[in-house]
């Protein structure tokens, strides 16, 4: 019997499924490196530190929900197999960024977004159009993307307190990660985005960030 050839929009829907069908599942996505948190005791934090800060760690939880949508339909529409290999992962990594932002969150007795199907549908389908413009502009959306998460992650650790080494510790390996991230794009050959497409990619997330904040 000959083999059904799936095309982008079904392995995308696929995808979705996959990702959505494992969270149910098991509440988490398995870990694949050592959750940076383990190292630090527990701070105390006054009840107004604590929603604060749970509350930023599930800003951070739905932009990997939105990086994980990203990187796979990335990979999806990517032309060369080497660009593919990167894509998944930086996905793997940013996988591992989900887990331990739930797990710190869980700590914090709060929940991540109520909209994550959202976060992560709206976020495929950028991806996926980012990857039909070619190979070049896919990558220079991705290191724009993961620079302005970068800032974003800087404006974080300046609003967690000192004390609360386990938050700080997250988020300060995902801004390594993220970093080295968008350099691998710049080395494989990113193109510069134009200034309108940067402006309207920061207008999105801050509407995300202060969404997720809440919800």
């Amino acid at each position: 019997m000959k083999s059904r050839q799936y095309s982008v929009l079904d392995r995308g829907i696929m995808s979705l499924d996959s990702v959505l069908a494992n969270r149910s599942k098991s509440g988490a996505v398995r870990k694949k490196r050592l959750y940076p948190a383990e190292v630090h005791s527990e701070s105390n934090l006054d009840e107004n530190e604590k929603k604060h800060v749970s509350a930023l760690m599930r800003v951070n939880h739905a932009g990997e929900i939105a990086a994980q949508a990203l990187y796979k339909a990335q990979a999806l529409t990517a032309r060369d197999d080497e660009l593919k290999k990167t894509m998944q992962q930086s996905a793997d990594e940013e996988q591992d960024h989900l887990d331990w932002c739930e797990s710190r969150i869980k700590e914090l007795d709060d929940h991540t977004s109520y909209l994550e199907p959202v976060w992560y549908g709206g976020s495929f389908a950028i991806g996926v159009v980012a990857g039909c413009f070619g190979d070049k502009w896919n990558l220079g959306f991705l290191a724009e993307t993961e620079y302005q998460v970068v800032r974003h992650l800087d404006a974080h650790l300046k609003q967690i307190p000192e004390r609360d080494q386990r938050s700080r510790s997250i988020l300060e390996q995902m801004r390594k990660d993220e970093l080295q991230h968008a350099v691998t794009a710049e080395t494989a050959g990113a193109k510069n985005l134009p200034k309108g497409v940067k402006r309207l990619m920061t207008l999105t997330s801050k509407v995300m960030t202060k969404t997720a904040y809440k919800y």
